[in-house]
């Protein structure tokens, strides 16, 4: 079984369950829930049985060690999850409206793990690592998208393959405005790319073809293009499937994407020959389907890590 690595962000999803009258007033209620992108598809490749290790910073506060003992509770492993001496860990606090879609209010100005530095990437982490996940959220601003970058070169340096979910959220961003070169700097450093139709058409507005064209021209291997219930796409040199993904009861869509894309690494390592099993069309179109699945059980569950499926969820 291949190992996988992600980088990336730890942080607190304070998801919105409701309200509660008071007088006059309905005050909305609040849940703590660990999360964050990267943190989530370790987490949903560690209940799915597979290697997965996490590498980020939290802050030295109640809500980092909250963070690091949800991690380890769901057994990923977080040797390379540092602490900040006096950094905060980062908050999003996610409201819900009647379709279960998500608006996000996010707590993260200089806050732990945009703290990375290049000096704090180690060669430990990719010696015994397959495969390194990351997206766009360590890309928000100068110093943590050079962080990024330098990590994307040791990986690629120590043969490791490559996937980034590119996982836009907008107001992640200085005044809201997503610096498109620095998406597309890494396409070339990746070799799995996972995007929504609606991230697509933000970073390429003219369209799918113009897209698929430039990211695999820079090298990357594969394209998964999801779009919400519609058939997920799967885009690379001589390939083109699409597979529909199952129909379920959306709750709360917080962590699909990252149960999608964890389904996806765990079935991928789960392959003697992970670059050969990117290269075969029946193979990407079996884990996505697999991964599709994980994504359909997630969504009809509240929170990250708790909504993520083991394969025991999934067979029943």
């Amino acid at each position: 079984m291949a190992a996988v690595l992600c980088f990336g962000e730890a942080l607190i999803d304070f998801l919105n369950t409701g309200s509660q009258a008071e007088g006059p007033l309905a005050i909305p209620e609040f849940r703590q829930f660990p999360g964050g992108a990267p943190a989530n598809v370790a987490v949903a490749i560690a209940k799915l049985g597979g290697d997965a290790r996490f590498a980020g910073q939290v802050g030295n506060d109640s809500f980092g060690q909250f963070l690091k003992n949800a991690l380890d509770t769901y057994e990923v492993d977080t040797a390379h999850l540092m602490t900040h001496a006096s950094a905060k860990t980062a908050l999003a606090f996610v409201m819900l409206d009647e379709t279960g879609e998500r608006s996000f209010e996010f707590y993260r100005d200089k806050s732990a793990d945009l703290l990375v530095t290049p000096q704090d990437i180690k060669d430990i982490w990719f010696r015994d690592a397959n495969i390194f996940h990351f997206c766009s959220n360590t890309l928000t601003d100068e110093n943590i998208a050079a962080t990024t970058l330098f990590a994307l070169e040791r990986a690629r340096k120590q043969g490791c393959l490559v996937s980034f979910d590119v996982n836009l959220r907008h107001n992640l961003w200085p005044n809201n405005v997503i610096d498109k070169e620095r998406i597309r700097a890494c396409f070339e450093h990746v070799d799995i790319v996972k995007v929504s139709k609606e991230e697509l058409d933000f970073l390429e507005p003219e369209g799918e073809a113009a897209f698929v064209k430039t990211v695999i021209g820079l090298g990357a291997k594969v394209i998964l293009l999801t779009d919400a219930g519609n058939p997920i796409k799967i885009l690379a040199k001589g390939i083109y499937s699409e597979i529909s993904p199952p129909d379920t009861e959306v709750k709360d869509t917080t962590a699909a994407g990252d149960a999608f894309t964890g389904g996806f690494l765990f079935a991928l390592s789960e392959q003697s020959d992970i670059r050969k099993a990117i290269a075969s069309q029946s193979t990407l179109e079996a884990m996505t389907v697999f991964a599709s699945k994980c994504g359909a059980f997630t969504v009809a569950r509240q929170g990250a890590f708790t909504a993520l499926p083991t394969l025991d969820d999934l067979e029943s």
